[in-house]
């Protein structure tokens, strides 16, 4: 729980500190007030209209009802992918010590816990991909132990967190098919599970519902030719080996990674490619799980090699640098990683911007809509009904909050952002609040 712990406490950091790495927290907010509110979830951030279950197919969100309910707040969906993440931890680690021994068990743990997959996940905010990587880490745990319906159980929810990952789940019941032979129908089940799920959301439910009746995302891919170039893509697969402690590249589970792995490596989106993003954290379960599966477990003194899985057990040399390599990575990128702010003081000192970012959003009536910076798009979404200041809406928001320092400006905000918005929408605004950067105008 040191995790959740650093975790929650590093998004806290950046919810004060006005820092929005993009548009998503303000879109996943106004998913949660939606479902908490019992509506479907349509998000003005994304366009008039969008509901989001034609962006992405993530119907499994609406668990974040609850969690609105009790805290109304962007922060809460911070705290909330904390707590999954360090829930993750748990059945791994106890898997790792099991197999492993407390020391390098927990070694292992340790370096999961705190991989760059979960941490560039925690910097870059909330994400559906949240509960993916608990669901997996428990059904790769349950099958680690020889526990099959029960890693059926937990990977079937999977299909319901993106639709893409309706393939790992495929994957997943085509290798119990082939490996575990007494439970060949559990297997089968799964992997028609998985795929008719993928087929289903693809192809039908996300173009029905979405506002221009398709999957928004084909244009992204590429072709098959563009998997191994630019170079960023093998630097991204050689951490992924290197967390699994490079042994683990033996294990059949590793196979797991492919289908998220051929999807972004044959998209033509550069944030795909790296690994700073939020597109490892579902992979870091499978990268450890693979670890293990190849160290193999010192109760019984076997091992998987390849697709043996009754392969004598590593020697303890070889133990050892596996599990230290994976480590290393977690190590080497640590000083780079925005956790580690928590331990500075200098990180606790309230923004010089924070008071005039409260005094902006007061400024606004209560219920009005309102176009709005992405650096208060998450804030904003409890007491307004917001759209993204550059965002596609044609609809005339009542009032409209830009950020001098903002991104979206690329450099060059505008000198009266009443003139700006009356060009931008056809209607006449009067300045009501200036101060920090902030600025807020409202239709007279």
């Amino acid at each position: 729980m040191v995790a959740s712990l650093a975790y929650g406490l590093q998004g806290s950091q950046q919810f004060h500190h006005l820092v929005a790495r993009s548009w998503d927290l303000g879109i996943f907010t106004q998913l949660a007030r939606a479902y908490g509110e019992l509506r479907a979830p349509i998000v003005p951030i994304k366009g008039d209209g969008v509901n989001l279950l034609g962006d992405h197919f993530h119907p499994l969100l609406v668990l974040l009802a609850p969690v609105w309910w009790v805290w109304p707040s962007g922060e809460a969906l911070l705290w909330t992918q904390a707590l999954l993440f360090g829930l993750s931890a748990i059945p791994l680690t106890r898997l790792a010590i099991d197999r492993l021994g407390p020391g390098l068990g927990m070694l292992a743990g340790g370096a999961y816990v705190f991989s760059f997959g979960l941490q560039s996940a925690v910097s870059v905010q909330f994400h559906e991909i949240a509960f993916a990587v608990p669901l997996l880490a428990l059904s790769l745990t349950a099958l680690l132990r020889g526990k099959v319906p029960v890693a059926v159980l937990w990977a079937a929810p999977l299909v319901l967190v993106k639709e893409d990952l309706g393939l790992t789940v495929a994957l997943l019941g085509v290798m119990i098919a082939l490996r575990y032979r007494p439970h060949r129908g559990w297997g089968i089940a799964l992997a028609g599970w998985g795929a008719g799920w993928f087929v289903l959301s693809t192809f039908v439910i996300l173009p029905w519902l979405n506002t221009a009746g398709q999957y928004d995302y084909t244009d992204n891919l590429g072709s098959a030719l563009e998997v191994f170039w630019p170079p960023a893509k093998w630097l991204t697969a050689a951490m992924l080996l290197a967390a699994a402690g490079l042994i683990g590249g033996r294990s059949p589970l590793i196979w797991l990674m492919l289908p998220t792995l051929a999807w972004r490596f044959t998209g033509t989106v550069e944030f795909y490619w790296d690994w700073y993003w939020h597109y490892n954290a579902v992979l870091m379960p499978i990268a450890l799980a693979a670890l293990l599966d190849a160290l193999g477990d010192r109760r019984t003194g076997r091992a998987t090699a390849w697709w043996r899985r009754d392969a004598q057990r590593p020697g303890r040399r070889v133990r050892i640098t596996a599990v230290a390599a994976s480590a290393a990575v977690t190590l080497a990128l640590g000083p780079a990683m925005p956790v580690l702010d928590v331990l500075r003081p200098a990180s606790w000192e309230p923004s010089w911007r924070a008071p005039s970012a409260a005094e902006a959003l007061a400024a606004v009536p209560d219920g009005a809509v309102l176009a709005v910076d992405i650096t208060l798009l998450a804030q904003a979404v409890p007491d307004h009904d917001v759209q993204w200041l550059h965002g596609p809406n044609r609809r005339v928001p009542d009032c409209v909050l830009g950020d001098h320092y903002a991104f979206s400006w690329a450099g060059t905000p505008p000198a009266d952002l009443a003139i700006w918005a009356e060009q931008e929408w056809g209607t006449d605004y009067q300045q009501v609040y200036r101060d920090g950067g902030f600025t807020v105008v409202c239709r007279t």
